[in-house]
Protein backbone atom coordinates (compact mmCIF):
# COMPACT_ATOMS: atom_id res chain seq x y z
CA UNK A 1 0.00 0.00 0.00
CA UNK A 2 1.36 3.58 -0.87
CA UNK A 3 2.96 5.73 1.75
CA UNK A 4 0.25 8.64 0.54
CA UNK A 5 -2.68 6.37 1.54
CA UNK A 6 -1.43 5.88 5.10
CA UNK A 7 -1.05 9.50 5.38
CA UNK A 8 -5.20 10.40 3.60
CA UNK A 9 -6.02 7.52 6.52
CA UNK A 10 -4.32 8.89 9.40
CA UNK A 11 -5.57 12.45 8.46
CA UNK A 12 -9.12 11.64 8.17
CA UNK A 13 -8.60 9.40 11.21
CA UNK A 14 -7.18 12.09 12.88
CA UNK A 15 -9.58 14.65 11.78
CA UNK A 16 -12.60 12.43 13.20
CA UNK A 17 -10.68 12.34 16.46
CA UNK A 18 -10.98 16.57 16.76
CA UNK A 19 -14.57 16.20 15.68
CA UNK A 20 -15.50 14.26 18.25
CA UNK A 21 -13.71 15.96 21.04
CA UNK A 22 -15.57 19.16 19.72
CA UNK A 23 -18.99 17.82 20.78
CA UNK A 24 -19.27 18.96 24.42
CA UNK A 25 -22.23 18.04 26.18
CA UNK A 26 -23.49 20.86 28.97
CA UNK A 27 -24.66 19.06 32.48
CA UNK A 28 -27.10 20.15 34.65
CA UNK A 29 -26.85 23.69 36.17
CA UNK A 30 -23.98 24.94 34.23
CA UNK A 31 -23.42 27.05 31.48
CA UNK A 32 -20.65 27.28 29.25
CA UNK A 33 -19.55 30.84 27.82
CA UNK A 34 -18.13 30.46 24.01
CA UNK A 35 -15.89 32.85 22.70
CA UNK A 36 -14.93 32.94 18.56
CA UNK A 37 -11.56 34.13 17.49
CA UNK A 38 -11.34 35.87 21.38
CA UNK A 39 -14.41 37.81 21.47
CA UNK A 40 -17.64 36.68 23.28
CA UNK A 41 -19.93 34.28 20.87
CA UNK A 42 -22.55 32.58 23.23
CA UNK A 43 -23.44 31.04 26.02
CA UNK A 44 -24.37 27.63 25.95
CA UNK A 45 -26.88 25.96 28.48
CA UNK A 46 -27.81 22.79 29.08
CA UNK A 47 -27.36 20.12 26.28
CA UNK A 48 -25.39 18.84 23.61
CA UNK A 49 -23.23 21.39 21.55
CA UNK A 50 -20.43 21.86 18.66
CA UNK A 51 -17.69 23.33 19.20
CA UNK A 52 -16.03 24.60 15.74
CA UNK A 53 -12.18 23.67 15.71
CA UNK A 54 -9.41 26.07 16.05
CA UNK A 55 -12.40 28.83 16.07
CA UNK A 56 -14.32 28.89 18.92
CA UNK A 57 -13.20 28.48 22.49
CA UNK A 58 -14.88 27.47 26.04
CA UNK A 59 -13.84 30.65 27.97
CA UNK A 60 -15.48 29.55 31.18
CA UNK A 61 -17.51 26.56 32.88
CA UNK A 62 -20.25 28.87 34.83
CA UNK A 63 -22.13 26.97 37.60
CA UNK A 64 -25.70 28.03 38.05
CA UNK A 65 -26.22 26.12 41.74
CA UNK A 66 -26.42 28.58 45.00
CA UNK A 67 -22.56 28.87 46.39
CA UNK A 68 -21.87 30.02 49.73
CA UNK A 69 -18.53 31.47 50.54
CA UNK A 70 -17.25 31.65 54.63
CA UNK A 71 -15.17 35.24 54.26
CA UNK A 72 -12.19 35.38 56.97
CA UNK A 73 -13.18 37.69 60.65
CA UNK A 74 -12.56 41.41 59.42
CA UNK A 75 -11.98 43.96 62.17
CA UNK A 76 -14.78 46.76 62.82
CA UNK A 77 -14.70 49.84 64.93
CA UNK A 78 -18.44 50.41 66.31
CA UNK A 79 -19.87 54.08 67.02
CA UNK A 80 -18.60 53.73 70.63
CA UNK A 81 -15.05 53.07 69.44
CA UNK A 82 -15.00 49.37 70.11
CA UNK A 83 -13.02 47.02 67.43
CA UNK A 84 -14.16 43.67 67.37
CA UNK A 85 -13.11 40.73 64.63
CA UNK A 86 -16.84 39.60 62.47
CA UNK A 87 -16.62 36.86 59.84
CA UNK A 88 -19.68 36.81 57.32
CA UNK A 89 -20.96 34.12 55.50
CA UNK A 90 -22.48 35.31 51.82
CA UNK A 91 -25.29 32.94 50.00
CA UNK A 92 -25.14 33.88 46.44
CA UNK A 93 -25.95 32.57 42.46
CA UNK A 94 -24.66 33.33 39.31
CA UNK A 95 -27.64 34.92 37.10
CA UNK A 96 -25.36 35.85 33.73
CA UNK A 97 -22.68 33.66 33.17
CA UNK A 98 -21.27 36.28 30.57
CA UNK A 99 -20.90 39.44 32.77
CA UNK A 100 -19.45 37.27 35.66
CA UNK A 101 -17.21 36.32 33.41
CA UNK A 102 -16.48 39.89 31.72
CA UNK A 103 -17.65 42.07 34.50
CA UNK A 104 -15.14 41.62 37.25
CA UNK A 105 -11.87 39.98 37.11
CA UNK A 106 -11.93 38.10 40.75
CA UNK A 107 -15.30 37.72 41.93
CA UNK A 108 -15.27 36.34 44.79
CA UNK A 109 -12.46 39.02 45.74
CA UNK A 110 -14.80 41.45 44.87
CA UNK A 111 -17.88 40.19 47.08
CA UNK A 112 -15.56 39.85 49.48
CA UNK A 113 -14.28 43.01 49.55
CA UNK A 114 -17.27 44.89 49.41
CA UNK A 115 -18.65 42.40 51.98
CA UNK A 116 -15.67 44.34 54.56
CA UNK A 117 -16.59 47.92 53.57
CA UNK A 118 -19.81 47.70 54.15
CA UNK A 119 -19.75 45.93 56.87
CA UNK A 120 -17.45 48.48 58.23
CA UNK A 121 -19.94 51.41 57.09
CA UNK A 122 -23.13 49.89 58.99
CA UNK A 123 -21.00 48.27 62.22
CA UNK A 124 -19.51 51.94 62.66
CA UNK A 125 -23.51 53.37 62.96
CA UNK A 126 -24.09 51.91 65.76
CA UNK A 127 -22.61 50.61 69.27
CA UNK A 128 -21.38 47.36 70.87
CA UNK A 129 -24.73 46.45 72.26
CA UNK A 130 -26.64 47.35 68.99
CA UNK A 131 -24.63 45.54 67.00
CA UNK A 132 -24.70 42.45 69.19
CA UNK A 133 -28.55 42.80 69.35
CA UNK A 134 -28.94 43.95 65.53
CA UNK A 135 -28.03 41.51 63.63
CA UNK A 136 -30.73 40.64 61.69
CA UNK A 137 -30.70 43.84 60.42
CA UNK A 138 -27.18 44.46 60.08
CA UNK A 139 -27.51 41.23 57.69
CA UNK A 140 -30.81 42.54 55.62
CA UNK A 141 -28.43 46.22 54.85
CA UNK A 142 -25.42 43.91 53.82
CA UNK A 143 -27.76 41.61 51.42
CA UNK A 144 -29.25 44.61 49.81
CA UNK A 145 -26.43 46.79 49.52
CA UNK A 146 -24.57 43.74 48.14
CA UNK A 147 -26.98 42.69 45.77
CA UNK A 148 -27.57 46.07 44.40
CA UNK A 149 -23.81 46.27 43.40
CA UNK A 150 -23.10 42.76 41.82
CA UNK A 151 -26.13 43.41 39.33
CA UNK A 152 -23.11 44.33 37.28
CA UNK A 153 -21.23 41.29 37.70
CA UNK A 154 -24.34 39.20 36.92
CA UNK A 155 -24.52 37.68 40.46
CA UNK A 156 -27.66 37.78 42.83
CA UNK A 157 -26.66 37.76 46.57
CA UNK A 158 -29.39 36.02 48.58
CA UNK A 159 -28.11 36.54 51.87
CA UNK A 160 -25.61 37.48 53.63
CA UNK A 161 -25.21 36.17 57.94
CA UNK A 162 -22.61 37.23 60.54
CA UNK A 163 -21.18 34.20 61.81
CA UNK A 164 -19.30 35.71 64.83
CA UNK A 165 -19.28 38.49 66.59
CA UNK A 166 -16.02 38.47 68.56
CA UNK A 167 -15.58 41.46 71.14
CA UNK A 168 -12.07 42.52 72.90
CA UNK A 169 -11.89 40.00 75.87
CA UNK A 170 -11.86 42.58 78.60
CA UNK A 171 -15.39 43.67 76.96
CA UNK A 172 -16.41 39.69 76.54
CA UNK A 173 -15.11 39.63 80.55
CA UNK A 174 -16.98 42.67 81.42
CA UNK A 175 -20.33 41.32 79.21
CA UNK A 176 -19.71 38.32 81.31
CA UNK A 177 -19.96 40.27 85.11
CA UNK A 178 -22.62 42.12 83.99
CA UNK A 179 -24.84 38.59 82.90
CA UNK A 180 -23.78 36.94 86.23
CA UNK A 181 -24.72 40.64 87.86
CA UNK A 182 -28.15 40.44 86.15
CA UNK A 183 -29.48 37.08 86.89
CA UNK A 184 -28.31 37.07 90.35
CA UNK A 185 -30.51 40.11 89.91
CA UNK A 186 -33.36 38.76 88.04
CA UNK A 187 -32.93 35.49 90.84
CA UNK A 188 -33.13 37.65 94.13
CA UNK A 189 -36.29 39.18 92.96
CA UNK A 190 -37.88 35.88 92.17
CA UNK A 191 -36.78 34.64 94.96
CA UNK A 192 -38.83 37.87 97.00
CA UNK A 193 -41.48 36.97 95.09
CA UNK A 194 -41.66 33.48 95.90
CA UNK A 195 -41.59 34.43 99.42
CA UNK A 196 -44.10 37.45 98.83
CA UNK A 197 -46.48 34.95 97.67
CA UNK A 198 -45.88 32.35 100.01
CA UNK A 199 -46.63 34.57 103.20
CA UNK A 200 -49.80 35.45 100.98
CA UNK A 201 -50.70 32.15 100.35
CA UNK A 202 -50.61 31.60 103.97
CA UNK A 203 -52.23 34.03 105.35
CA UNK A 204 -55.07 33.48 103.13
CA UNK A 205 -54.91 30.09 104.31
CA UNK A 206 -54.97 31.56 107.81
CA UNK A 207 -57.92 33.87 106.80
CA UNK A 208 -59.76 31.19 105.36
CA UNK A 209 -58.64 28.93 108.65
CA UNK A 210 -60.33 31.33 110.86
CA UNK A 211 -63.38 32.17 109.32
CA UNK A 212 -63.99 28.32 108.73
CA UNK A 213 -63.62 27.85 112.24
CA UNK A 214 -65.89 30.71 113.16
CA UNK A 215 -68.50 29.50 110.80
CA UNK A 216 -67.92 25.71 112.69
CA UNK A 217 -68.48 27.41 115.92
CA UNK A 218 -71.39 29.58 114.30
CA UNK A 219 -73.35 26.02 112.90
CA UNK A 220 -72.26 24.23 116.38
CA UNK A 221 -73.58 27.53 118.56
CA UNK A 222 -76.74 27.36 116.22
CA UNK A 223 -77.35 23.82 116.77
CA UNK A 224 -76.94 23.60 120.38
CA UNK A 225 -79.57 26.65 120.45
CA UNK A 226 -81.89 24.67 117.95
CA UNK A 227 -81.21 21.11 120.41
CA UNK A 228 -82.00 23.61 123.63
CA UNK A 229 -85.04 24.84 121.86
CA UNK A 230 -86.16 21.92 120.66
CA UNK A 231 -85.92 19.75 124.37
CA UNK A 232 -88.17 22.64 125.91
CA UNK A 233 -90.44 22.24 123.20
CA UNK A 234 -90.77 18.62 123.51
CA UNK A 235 -90.90 18.98 127.18
CA UNK A 236 -93.73 21.88 127.06
CA UNK A 237 -95.21 19.56 124.96
CA UNK A 238 -95.02 16.84 127.45
CA UNK A 239 -95.52 18.77 130.30
CA UNK A 240 -99.27 19.83 128.28
CA UNK A 241 -99.82 16.18 127.32
CA UNK A 242 -99.52 14.73 130.86
CA UNK A 243 -101.73 18.17 132.48
CA UNK A 244 -104.17 17.44 129.72
CA UNK A 245 -104.18 13.46 130.07
CA UNK A 246 -104.63 14.32 134.03
CA UNK A 247 -107.32 16.55 133.43
CA UNK A 248 -109.20 14.33 130.97
CA UNK A 249 -108.45 11.42 133.72
CA UNK A 250 -109.93 13.81 136.80
CA UNK A 251 -112.84 14.65 133.72
CA UNK A 252 -113.54 11.00 133.09
CA UNK A 253 -113.48 10.04 137.13
CA UNK A 254 -116.24 13.14 137.71
CA UNK A 255 -118.04 11.78 134.25
CA UNK A 256 -118.09 8.32 135.79
CA UNK A 257 -119.07 10.04 139.40
CA UNK A 258 -121.91 11.72 137.75
CA UNK A 259 -123.43 8.61 135.58
CA UNK A 260 -123.18 6.71 138.98
CA UNK A 261 -125.34 9.09 141.08
CA UNK A 262 -123.81 8.50 144.81
CA UNK A 263 -125.29 9.11 147.59
CA UNK A 264 -125.14 11.68 150.32
CA UNK A 265 -123.34 8.56 152.25
CA UNK A 266 -120.77 8.00 149.80
CA UNK A 267 -120.11 11.42 149.21
CA UNK A 268 -119.34 12.23 153.09
CA UNK A 269 -117.78 8.71 153.10
CA UNK A 270 -115.23 10.27 150.13
CA UNK A 271 -115.34 13.68 151.56
CA UNK A 272 -114.12 12.00 155.30
CA UNK A 273 -111.34 9.97 153.23
CA UNK A 274 -109.77 13.26 151.81
CA UNK A 275 -110.04 14.98 155.35
CA UNK A 276 -107.63 12.09 156.39
CA UNK A 277 -105.65 12.56 153.42
CA UNK A 278 -105.14 16.30 154.11
CA UNK A 279 -104.50 15.73 157.98
CA UNK A 280 -101.87 12.82 157.88
CA UNK A 281 -99.90 14.87 159.33
CA UNK A 282 -97.60 16.48 156.27
CA UNK A 283 -99.62 19.63 155.95
CA UNK A 284 -99.28 22.52 158.20
CA UNK A 285 -102.39 23.70 157.86
CA UNK A 286 -106.25 22.08 157.52
CA UNK A 287 -108.95 23.83 156.28
CA UNK A 288 -112.45 22.04 156.92
CA UNK A 289 -115.00 22.42 154.28
CA UNK A 290 -118.06 24.09 155.77
CA UNK A 291 -120.20 21.39 154.07
CA UNK A 292 -118.61 19.88 157.39
CA UNK A 293 -120.52 21.17 160.00
CA UNK A 294 -119.25 19.25 162.93
CA UNK A 295 -117.07 15.91 163.30
CA UNK A 296 -120.42 14.51 165.11
CA UNK A 297 -122.56 14.46 161.71
CA UNK A 298 -119.83 13.05 159.78
CA UNK A 299 -119.47 10.14 162.06
CA UNK A 300 -123.23 9.43 162.17
CA UNK A 301 -123.13 9.73 158.37
CA UNK A 302 -120.43 7.03 158.41
CA UNK A 303 -121.92 4.74 160.99
CA UNK A 304 -125.25 4.75 159.08
CA UNK A 305 -123.93 4.24 155.91
CA UNK A 306 -121.89 0.73 157.39
CA UNK A 307 -125.23 -0.16 159.03
CA UNK A 308 -127.08 -0.30 155.77
CA UNK A 309 -124.37 -1.87 154.13
CA UNK A 310 -124.34 -4.29 156.78
CA UNK A 311 -127.81 -6.07 156.23
CA UNK A 312 -127.12 -6.16 152.54
CA UNK A 313 -124.18 -8.81 153.04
Amino acid sequence: MPIGLYIFLGLIILLLIILVSRIKVVPQSQVYVIERIGSYHQTWNTGLHFLVPFIDRIAKRVSLKEHVVDFKPQPVITKDNVTMQIDTVVFYQITDAKLFTYGVNNPLMAIENLTATTLRNIVGELELDATLTSRDTVNTKITSILDLASDKWGIKVNRVELKNILPPREIQDAMERQMKAERERRESILRAEGEKRSQILVAEGEKASQILRAEAVKEATILQADAVREKKIREAEGEAQAIRAVQEAYADSLKLLTQADPSQKVLALKSLDAFAKAADGKATKIIIPSEIQSLAGLTASVKELFTDAAPNE
